[in-house]
């Protein structure tokens, strides 16, 4: 494989269905390949081998769709060093570039202009022991405008990942500078329950729901 060559497992045009740009239509560049099997995953399909394509192809098929946003995702998409060029490259024509990451990669390569939405894997993930702390670092060194193309995603299962979610982020000050977004794992939490307990302990983080999961089947892939 080419170094301008990517796996990828697929690429579409749909409403984005999380984070801070929730709601706005987006293309979905979603790369395969991942091997860090957190639980609850509903990606898994990407973990099967993709199609090689060319990093002119995809950039052509992305932009094609004329969408406000193009977001780069997996997978995880970081394991793939053809990524950050592709980036780079979609930030150049002036493209509003977001990366979707599972926030066991440092992000310190990825183009300074790319919105970079890190997840931060809780207990009932299973893998919350590989969270890099490198992209905590990264975000509050940051200085702004860049400070602003950071936010933090954290999926919720029960109390137990409520309460280190909620020990972490008070331990960084992460809410008193950047946009959390918290929501619950699709069918375990009611998302009622999440939004009680970030009222009543006053916490600056934002309630989102998989959007997509309520507009369509929740298995539907493509959207």
């Amino acid at each position: 494989m080419s170094a301008n060559t990517l796996t990828i497992s697929e690429i579409f045009h749909s409403i984005q269905g999380e984070g801070s740009f929730a709601g706005w239509p987006c293309t979905f560049i979603r790369l395969a390949g991942c091997g860090h099997g957190c639980a609850g995953c509903d990606t898994g399909y990407a973990e099967k081998k993709g199609v090689e394509l060319e990093r002119e192809e995809i950039m052509q098929r992305a932009l094609t769709f004329q969408a406000p946003f193009i977001e780069i995702t997996g997978g995880e998409p970081l394991l793939q060093p053809a990524v950050y060029p592709l980036m780079k490259l979609l930030c150049d024509l002036d493209q509003k570039v977001l990366l979707e990451t599972g926030g066991f990669i440092s992000v310190e390569k990825v183009d300074k202009r790319v919105h970079k939405i890190i997840d931060i894997k809780p207990p009932s993930s299973g893998v919350a022991q590989h969270n890099n702390p490198d992209n905590i670092r990264l975000a509050l060194e940051a200085e702004p405008p860049h400070r602003h193309t950071f936010e933090f995603k954290i999926v919720i299962a029960g109390k137990e990942d409520y309460e280190w979610a909620t020990s972490l982020l008070r331990e960084h000050r992460l809410t008193e500078s950047f946009t959390i977004m918290m929501g619950v794992s699709f069918g375990k939490l009611d998302p009622a329950e999440l939004a009680e307990w970030i009222l009543r302990d006053r916490l600056r983080a934002r309630l989102q729901l998989q959007l997509h999961k309520y507009l369509w089947d929740p298995s539907r892939r493509g959207v």
